[in-house]
């Protein structure tokens, strides 16, 4: 790595041009205290690509991002988006899809400052990314809907042991640096062979981390005890649709979706990616929440510190931590989670905690 670090960095729309650019900011703050060397390749996509190059997601960002590890990834509003796109991967579809972004890994904690559903919350949710029932990620060609009557609408629902066993690992990895935990979440009561597989799958792999503890819930129980207990819970892993519903459950328990982050990744790339949307209501108004991108920013450099074995990167990522909880601790924040400041104001706050930092990776 030689202390080279490369980011793509890609706006998006709605709230994007506001967030990104202070989630940046504070990032190579960050980096530069952990003595990396950053260079931030800006990339076109959304609304603005398509006034510029006709496309959400031009050629050139891909041929970009072909070439960089890591990126940060801004919301996309592809609702808003001419009728000539509708029906079309949204651009982050695109993306995950193209570098086999196959780990959607989703923290949820509870932050001091921040008023909480459930203030003992602290858990990882590692969700399979590249199949199960969503229609855009499930078949080579094609939708995994469809509708042979207009009256009839099937889905098919895909789960494999090679992905079920590469989310596995992804997850036991992480439990071994948190608090070796881990809880696999599956439906195999009903679906007996798709999440049986999944659950059959992961259990395999739990024989190779002997020092985890793994324990097992059905999907509908692991909701309700998320809401009475989420503090017994460490890593959760599950596949695709579970996963999604379960962390904007978490994300809300942990006090709102605007501190819902998370990173896309591979074994070779990874991008950050809040969980929120691009909140097109408030864009230009100063007032969205970067909070979320800020932690998926965080995340993002702890995986290339893990990657590149370097561990300025976790150094970085660890300062960011700190100076997010100091300034929500502090009452600083945005609207949202009960605060008075703008995005820029509080991205400034945070950036002025980094500042006064010493990073040591």
């Amino acid at each position: 790595m030689n202390g080279q670090l490369r980011v793509g960095v890609i706006d998006g729309d709605g709230i994007g041009p506001e967030i990104v650019p202070v989630v940046r900011e504070i990032a190579d703050a960050a980096v530069r205290g952990a003595g990396l060397t950053v260079e931030w390749v800006p990339l076109a996509m959304g609304l603005s690509a398509i006034e510029s190059d006709g496309d959400p997601l031009p050629a050139a960002t891909l041929d970009a991002l072909d070439g960089l590890d890591c990126w940060i990834l801004g919301p996309h509003d592809s609702a808003g988006y001419p009728d000539r796109f509708r029906g079309s991967l949204t651009p982050g579809a695109v993306i995950r899809k193209r570098y086999g972004l196959y780990a959607n890994l989703r923290p949820a904690r509870a932050y001091p400052g921040v008023a909480a559903v459930r203030p003992d919350i602290d858990l990882l949710i590692a969700r399979e990314n590249s199949e199960g029932l969503y229609a855009d990620r499930n078949m080579a060609l094609g939708s995994g809907e469809f509708m042979p009557t207009p009256d009839v609408a099937l889905a098919v629902g895909v789960i494999t042991r090679a992905a079920s066993q590469r989310i596995a690992r992804v997850a036991f990895e992480h439990a071994r640096r948190r608090r070796n935990h881990v809880t696999v979440v599956h439906k195999a009561n009903v679906l007996t062979m798709t999440t049986g597989l999944f659950r059959d799958a992961c259990l395999a792999v739990a024989r190779d981390y002997p020092e985890v503890t793994v324990d097992e819930q059905h999907v509908d129980a692991m909701a309700a005890l998320l809401v009475r207990r989420p503090g017994d819970f460490d890593v959760i892993v599950t596949e695709n649709l579970f996963g999604d519903i379960l962390s904007d459950l978490t994300a809300e328990l942990a006090g709102s979706l605007g501190l819902a982050a998370s990173i896309n990744a591979s074994d070779e790339k990874a991008m950050a990616q809040a969980g929120h949307g691009a909140a097109p209501d408030i864009a230009g108004q100063d007032r969205a929440n970067p909070v979320a991108l800020v932690e998926s920013t965080a995340m993002l450099l702890d995986w290339w510190s893990v990657r590149g074995h370097d561990d300025r990167g976790a150094a970085a990522a660890s300062a960011i931590r700190a100076a997010l909880s100091e300034t929500l601790a502090a009452g600083e924040a945005t609207a949202d989670l009960g605060g008075s400041m703008g995005t820029a104001e509080f991205g400034a706050a945070v950036l002025g905690r980094i500042s006064g930092q010493r990073i040591t990776g």
